[in-house]
Parts: structure tokens; C-alpha cells; sequence
């Protein structure tokens, strides 16, 4: 078998241990899905955020992030203008940051929710335990 095209499988059996480890506070993504996947440049992951009471707002200025809630829930605020904006470091000018968000809309996305963020739109989302899936799509 050729390794180098099993290199990225991730088993039933690995993401069962993945959702089934203890919670870390602030944001992440969930090995094995970081290094096997995010690092490599598939921009599908698990994102788990635990005691997550502020967060940077954002900006993807060539990417929508589309997320579809596993368990938990999560508070974002969509739309509006970021504050205190700066570009992010290591980014080329296609990732913005700020310290908040200004006219924002508040949501709770929940278990089974999905939630589409086309590239430009600011946001950033807040959450006491919550696992999603991320994917990163390319729209510019």
C-alpha cells in the first residue's frame, strides 16, 4: 500500500478519542485533525473552544468559513465593522484582526446548527464548551 495516499486517513476510532478527551480552555483544533489535515493544507478541522469569554474578531478577506455545530454552543456576532482592525501577522494582508466588533448581529448557533461566513464578513464567536467543524473555502 502506498503510504504517502493513507498518510491523512483519519479513523472512526480517532475522531471517537478526539470528542471523547477533556476539554483545554481558549480556542483549538482537535488533533488528529490538525496535524493531519489542517497543517497540510486541508482546511477541514475540528475546532473546540472551551471557556472562551472573549475572542479577536476577523476578517477573511479571501476565504468563508463554513461551520457546522457537533455539540455545545457558541455565541457569534456576524457583519459590522471590527475594531481596533490591525492585519494579521504571517497573513499578506488577507487576514484582519480587531479587538471586537462594531454593529455586529448576535446569534447561537447549537448541535446540528450550520452557519455560513462568506470571505469579508467580520466576525468572531464566544462559547463555554462547543466542538464544530471548520472548513475553509477558497472564494477568492
Amino acid at each position: 500500500m502506498n503510504n504517502d495516499l493513507v498518510k491523512n486517513l483519519i479513523k472512526k476510532e480517532e475522531l471517537d478519542k478526539a470528542l471523547t478527551q477533556a476539554p483545554t480552555p481558549g480556542k483549538h483544533l482537535l488533533e488528529p485533525f490538525k496535524s493531519k489535515l489542517w497543517m497540510n493544507g486541508v482546511r477541514v478541522g475540528i475546532m473546540e473552544g472551551y471557556q472562551v469569554v472573549e475572542s479577536e474578531s476577523e476578517i477573511h478577506k479571501n476565504d468563508a468559513d463554513y461551520w457546522y455545530v457537533l455539540e455545545g454552543e457558541a455565541e457569534f456576532i456576524l457583519g459590522g465593522a471590527l475594531t481596533e482592525e490591525f492585519v494579521r501577522e504571517g497573513s499578506n494582508g488577507d487576514e484582519l484582526g480587531g479587538k471586537g466588533i462594531e454593529g455586529g448581529q448576535k446569534i447561537t448557533l447549537r448541535a446540528g446548527d450550520e452557519l455560513f461566513i462568506p470571505a469579508g464578513d467580520a466576525h468572531l464567536w464566544t462559547a463555554d464548551l462547543v466542538r464544530m467543524i471548520i472548513v475553509k473555502v477558497k472564494e477568492k
